[in-house]
């Protein structure tokens, strides 16, 4: 069972990653990323903003199809811009810390990054 989600259970996985150790490697082997519950998780939370293409359907949500857009980034970026939220330079929404749904665990979160990289990120 997930626990809810901490900033500080993420936190020492950022700042390692910052040290250059693969966070996205290490959270998604650890929490063993299921991209079918993922699958369940954006279409529950982020599909709203994110489309359902992962193309953006709202002005400032990211083109996840984009070769050079958002899945560019590492994933300790993309976890910090989920839990956090983030607001692109320019956008004229942000996204709200953990989408908008305080209820997201560390399993979802990781789940839903690996779902995003392997239907969009092709």
């Amino acid at each position: 069972m997930s626990k809810k989600y901490s900033f500080n259970t993420w936190l020492p996985l950022v700042m390692a990653g910052a040290l250059a150790v693969s966070v996205p490697a290490a959270v998604i082997a650890k929490q063993g990323a299921d991209t079918s519950h993922g699958k369940t998780v954006y279409e529950e939370t982020c599909i709203a903003c994110h489309g359902e293409n992962g193309a953006g359907a709202v002005p400032g949500a990211p083109n996840f199809t984009d070769k050079n857009g958002r899945l560019t980034k590492p994933d300790e970026v993309l976890i910090e811009h989920a839990v956090e939220g983030f607001q692109t330079p320019g956008s004229p929404m942000g996204m709200p810390e953990l989408g908008g749904n305080p209820d997201l665990t560390d399993q979802d979160i990781a789940d839903v990054i690996a779902y995003i990289r392997q239907t969009f990120g092709k």
